[in-house]
Parts: C-alpha cells; sequence; structure tokens
C-alpha cells in the first residue's frame, strides 16, 4: 500500500444516491435501504428500520447516524419521514437476543422493518449482512457512509432508539441510560456492579452474564471492566 494511502477502516466514503440511481435505471423502482443500531449495546433491543427514499423529494445532509450530532440527527429523521415513499422501524428485545444471539437478532430487526414498509421494495440495500428475503438485495460494507438509502434507515433507526433509551431512563435512573444509551460506559458498568442487571440487560453479554449467579468473583471482573 501507497505511504499515506488510508487503511480499509480508515477509508472515508462519501455519501450518495448513486447506487439506488443505478438500480432504477436498471428497472427498479423502490429501492431500500435499511440498517440497525445497538447491536454492541448491554442494554435494551436492537433497533433497525427501512427507508424508500423519493428521488423527487431529496434530503440533503444524509450520512452514517454516528458521523452526525443528535440535533442534526433529529432533523433529519424528520424530513425522511415526512418525504420518504414509505419507513418503518422495526425492535428485537433483549430477551430474544439471549435466545438467539445478536448477529440473528440484527437480521431479524432489519428483516421486519423491510416487512413493515407500506410499499414494499423491489430491491434492498443492506448495511454488510445478507439477510433472509426474497426481495433481491445487496449488502454493502459500511453502507451507511456510502449511501442515501442506509443512511436515512441508520439516522431513523438511531433516533427511535435513543428515544427509548430516554423512556427506558425514567424506569431505571440509577443507570443512567439517557446518556450512554445502555453502551459500555464506565457509569453503566458502575450501576451494573452496584444494583445488578435489569430484565433489560443483556445476559449473554459480558460482564452482565456473571451478574445473574452474582459472586465476589464477579464484582471483581465487573471492577475490571469499570477500571
Amino acid at each position: 500500500m501507497p505511504k499515506g494511502t488510508p487503511s480499509r477502516s480508515e477509508k472515508k466514503w462519501k455519501c450518495e444516491g448513486v447506487l439506488e440511481a443505478q438500480l432504477r435505471v436498471r428497472g427498479f423502482r423502490h429501492v431500500a435501504g435499511a440498517d440497525e443500531v445497538g447491536r454492541g449495546a448491554l442494554f435494551g433491543s436492537v433497533v433497525a428500520a427501512a427507508v424508500i427514499l423519493d428521488p423527487d423529494s431529496p434530503v440533503r445532509g444524509l450520512n452514517d447516524s454516528k458521523q452526525l450530532d443528535p440535533e442534526k440527527r433529529e432533523i433529519l429523521a424528520e424530513r425522511i419521514r415526512e418525504r420518504a415513499v414509505a419507513y418503518s422501524v422495526a425492535a428485537v428485545d433483549a430477551v430474544t437476543i439471549d435466545r438467539i444471539n445478536i448477529y440473528q437478532a440484527s437480521r431479524l430487526a432489519m428483516k421486519n422493518a423491510i416487512a413493515g414498509l407500506s410499499v414494499q421494495p423491489d430491491f434492498v440495500l443492506v448495511d454488510a449482512v445478507p439477510l433472509d428475503i426474497t426481495i433481491p438485495q445487496q449488502p454493502i460494507i459500511q453502507g451507511d457512509a456510502r449511501c442515501h438509502a442506509i443512511a436515512a434507515a441508520s439516522i431513523l433507526a438511531k433516533v427511535h432508539r435513543d428515544q427509548m433509551m430516554r423512556a427506558w431512563d425514567t424506569f431505571y435512573p440509577e443507570f443512567g441510560l439517557a446518556r450512554h444509551k445502555g453502551y459500555h460506559a464506565p457509569e453503566h458498568v458502575a450501576a451494573l456492579l452496584a444494583f445488578g442487571p435489569t430484565p433489560q440487560h443483556r445476559l449473554s453479554f459480558d460482564p452482565i452474564g456473571e451478574l445473574a449467579f452474582f459472586s465476589p468473583l464477579a464484582s471483581t471482573q465487573l471492577e475490571m471492566f469499570a477500571s
């Protein structure tokens, strides 16, 4: 690799609608993007969205939801909902995640989001992960940073899940969910150590599993995670 060339993980993609346009030229009318958020969280559902954008009513500024500040995401989410041909959001809860694993739960959430669209797509662009659907599809590595339809889905899923975490924060204020959104933050791990997991925690995720059988060993392990 020539000196100064970014690695695969460092490469900066330009988010654009080229793939959707190419598919429309090939005759596909309703191209959906699908993405999920919350795979790495310790608490709560994994959430997915599917979006069919309207090429005649574009939404400016679409990008990977992780690259946008919360205020920008909220604004874009509202514009997507107003202008999209169709959109849908689906969630798979922590119990199901523990039962079928997070990879399969993420795929299930995206599949359910696609099935929930009021206008069924004739082609699906999905972020990285192939889905068990009969509709023609194309998984795209870092699709949320490269493709408008997937970026729109990423934004809707992220905004919806953040809203869920703020709601759960009122039930479990000691965990600080509104701040870290259920991810592996020192504050979250400290609360797990102090209070143990809730029914909404993913028991199959480290270091939570040990807390189902709380012991001095589990306490030591959690303290190591928190440090």
